[in-house]
């Protein structure tokens, strides 16, 4: 029996320690990894108040009292026309295809009717599936319009006080008018939950043949490494889709979400997402080589897939860069999706792009995992 303390053995045991370390690299690079990621996401690409929203314009009119309108609105910096639209179908299309925030329509008699006095309105159509996004662009309306007229309008100041009360600034809140929070997390929730079950039990798929010494018997047996794939991948199918029945019926039931879009393009999409997921969580794997490292490397996509989906934090917020790796998250496309479908009843042809986008992930990760199967087999 070994009593008292030993430096040389604790110096030992911490050799050893190290050692071990620096072999498992996949473990010490997320030790790295993940704190570094988290600043950098936090730090530079997280945003709760979203500027230079995309923004349809409707009018026909080039007057100045319409210039100064939309001058003032840009002038906000929630605001940015990047779109003139001469009729109100083409900007509902862009909004239904969710490329605008905002629709903005200014009447073609809008220049008479503030120099008559007349009750000049405008009209300002909110894409309010997500409440965040809109409030802080709406806030300031009514005042930054009011004073927009009066910049070009010197009047005295009984009459300009007149003026502000009669400019009449129309906001419709679309598909989510009384801003609840939940309609815009529990469609989320769905592939949040997805992905976190199916990527985190498929990764492991192959670790676990390794640790468990099974894997000699899985590579005997007269399978190609595509059959193995589908055998290991298509039972989760199953387990996805019993998630998918229990998600939406709590969804309706305990939270009232309503779901005004057709319910088999919703469930054809969660089983193009599924299938990307599964097959993501196996090419994760064909990576590593124990669970623990299966897990790490899981929990590595799962941060930006969360944090830079647009799932928590308004996605238009975040920087070009942050946004351009949100694209390439299979999370991403499938909030879209689910949201466009269930609250804004968004047929194929509006969601179309967002299937192809899982598509293409669907046929990326299969083929990254049978190639990597392929080099385990070596």
């Amino acid at each position: 029996m070994i009593l008292g303390f030993s430096l040389r053995r604790l110096r030992a045991l911490l050799d050893k320690e190290s050692i071990q370390m620096r072999r498992d690299r996949v473990t010490f690079a997320m030790m790295i990894g993940i704190p570094l990621m988290l600043l950098v996401m936090f730090g530079y690409a997280i945003n709760n108040d979203p500027k230079h929203l995309p923004t349809a314009l409707v009018t026909t009119s080039q007057d100045h009292y319409t210039r100064a309108m939309v001058t003032a609105l840009e002038m906000t910096g929630y605001y940015h026309f990047s779109h003139i639209v001469d009729s109100a179908e083409e900007a509902e299309r862009l909004f239904r295809q969710g490329e605008v925030s905002f629709v903005v329509t200014i009447p073609s008699d809008f220049a008479r009717r503030v120099q008559r006095n007349d009750h000049p309105q405008i009209l300002i159509e909110a894409d309010a599936t997500d409440p965040s996004v809109a409030s802080g662009a709406i806030s300031t309306l009514g005042t930054v319009a009011a004073q927009a007229l009066l910049r070009e309008q010197p009047v005295a100041a009984e009459a300009a006080a007149a003026l502000e009360g009669q400019l009449q600034v129309v906001v419709h809140k679309r598909y989510n008018p009384e801003g609840i929070t939940q309609y815009n997390i529990v469609p989320g929730l769905l592939g949040v939950i997805l992905q976190m079950t199916m990527v985190m039990m498929t990764s492991m798929g192959l670790t676990r043949e390794l640790e468990r010494g099974t894997m000699e018997n899985l590579l005997s047996l007269p399978a190609t490494p595509f059959e193995i794939m589908l055998g290991k991948i298509l039972p989760y199918l199953v387990v996805g889709a019993v998630q998918v029945v229990v998600i939406l019926v709590a969804a309706r039931v305990l939270f009232s979400v309503p779901f005004v879009g057709d319910l088999g393009l919703l469930l054809a999409g969660v089983l193009v997402y599924v299938l990307a997921l599964v097959l993501l969580g196996y090419t994760i794997s064909t990576l590593a080589r124990t669970q623990m490292q299966a897990m790490q490397l899981a929990f590595f996509f799962f941060l930006p897939s969360i944090l830079l989906s647009g799932f928590i934090f308004p996605f238009r917020g975040m920087p070009v860069w942050a946004q351009w790796v949100g694209e390439a998250l299979p999370l991403t496309h499938f909030l879209r999706l689910v949201r466009a479908i269930m609250l804004k009843g968004a047929e194929l042809d509006i969601v179309a792009r967002h299937f192809g986008a899982l598509a293409l992930f669907v046929l990326g990760y299969s083929g990254l995992a049978l190639v990597r199967f392929r080099r385990t087999l070596d």
